[in-house]
């Protein structure tokens, strides 16, 4: 029974990441193109990411209370006329507006992740969160291009309704083809506005807090790279839009390549604390030199780091996941999974805020503080192992 609803789920995740894929190689060039600077480029960035942090644990906690599928479904439906107002975009403010109403629309990953959660035993989830990760790696493989093929033929407004198009076909998916997960719904309580609602109770238990916090600044390190290298490929090195999509290609054909086959691997034989160790210290590696090659060995240096930064990631991002919902109880799954899902948006909001911002000061500045970062991530989990999943153990006794 678990195969055919994650197999739907996989589609739909899919679908949903390579809009993201689609849009963000091309993003802050088309935003330079509306008359923008740096600065607008990183805010029209920073909405997106703010709004999945203003949503996240709501749609976690109503996703517990009235089930999964309707908030994977109605936020198909914002996403529609999200994308329908971006390919009508011709002014900066229309597409801040366009990528806010995205931001809440993709703010329903907390909700795919209980679905995971509500369906694979608890000593499966590492490797079925892999999923996620690898159709996060496959928007990228088919996004980038796809976004660059577009753009560059038939224009922006037709990458917008390409958008609408597969958000259709998801919405069609959904309604026809995924069943609700959880029988026993959470009608209790009240629902809270508050983005942090719930953060008390995760605070609560030392293990959780520990992997949110170091997901948290993982994140902001991994998004403080994704608006700059757009830039750098573009200004620095005379890149056009197809070719920086294919580099952000490559990344998603790495990232799928190793979350799709190795991660399963990785968990049975390494466990989700060396996954961290491991992981962080080659995104460390990958982030600290992405920015460093002069033009002759640009290509190879660039791919190299992007590799490392690929297979970290495909470590990092099921590992913390795993973590977060062994710690959580059955019954609070979809808010403790939201609630991480929400910091993660506050921090890629946060990365996101800084990259171009920082790119305009210095070039290599968001690359070098994204690399210290993961080194940071890399002492907490050092920490983690010593006191963290002890703390844990003895709280749960």
């Amino acid at each position: 029974m678990r195969g055919k609803p994650l197999a739907v789920l996989f589609v739909t995740i899919l679908i949903d990441l390579l809009g993201f894929g689609v849009i963000i190689p091309i993003l802050p060039i088309y935003t330079k193109e509306l008359g923008a600077g740096n600065l607008a480029v990183s805010l029209v960035g920073f909405v997106f990411p703010l709004m999945q942090f203003l949503f996240a644990p709501l749609m976690g906690t109503i996703s517990d209370r009235y089930g999964r599928k309707p908030i994977i479904a109605g936020s198909l439906y914002v996403n529609i006329v999200g994308y329908t107002l971006f390919a009508n975009a011709a002014t900066v403010p229309l597409l801040f507006m366009g990528r806010l109403l995205n931001g809440i629309g993709s703010a329903n990953l907390g909700a795919a992740q209980a679905y995971i959660a509500d369906v694979v035993p608890i000593e499966r989830r590492a490797k079925a969160y892999g999923i996620i990760g690898a159709a996060f790696g496959l928007g990228f493989i088919f996004g980038p291009p796809l976004g660059g093929m577009v753009k560059e033929y038939l224009g922006m407004g037709a990458v917008g309704y390409t958008l609408v198009a597969l958000c259709v076909i998801n919405l069609a998916i959904v309604h026809l083809f995924l069943p609700e997960s959880i029988k026993a719904k959470n009608h209790g309580g009240r629902l809270n506005l508050n983005p942090l609602h719930g953060m008390d109770k995760a605070w609560a238990r030392p293990a959780l807090r520990w992997v949110i916090s170091m997901n948290f600044v993982y994140v902001i390190a991994f998004s403080l790279m994704q608006l700059a290298s757009a830039l750098l490929w573009k200004e620095r090195y005379g890149l056009k839009d197809l070719h920086i999509s294919y580099l952000f290609m490559y990344i998603g054909f790495m990232s799928a390549l190793f979350q799709g086959g190795l991660v399963g691997i990785m968990a049975k034989h390494m466990g989700e604390h060396r996954m961290l160790l491991v992981g962080s210290l080659l995104v460390a590696l990958g982030l600290g030199f992405l920015a460093a090659p002069g033009p002759p060995s640009f290509v190879a240096v660039e791919l190299a780091c992007l590799g490392l930064m690929a297979l970290g990631n495909a470590m990092l991002m099921p590992a913390l996941t795993s973590l977060v919902s062994k710690n959580s109880d059955e019954r609070s799954q979809g808010a403790m999974l939201g609630i991480n899902q929400s910091m993660s948006a506050l921090a890629r909001a946060i990365g996101f805020l800084f990259s171009a911002s920082l790119y305009g000061i210095l070039f290599f500045l968001p690359f070098v503080i994204g690399a210290t970062l993961m080194v940071v991530v890399l002492l907490m989990a050092l920490a983690f192992g010593r006191h963290g999943q002890g703390q844990n153990e003895s709280s749960q006794t």
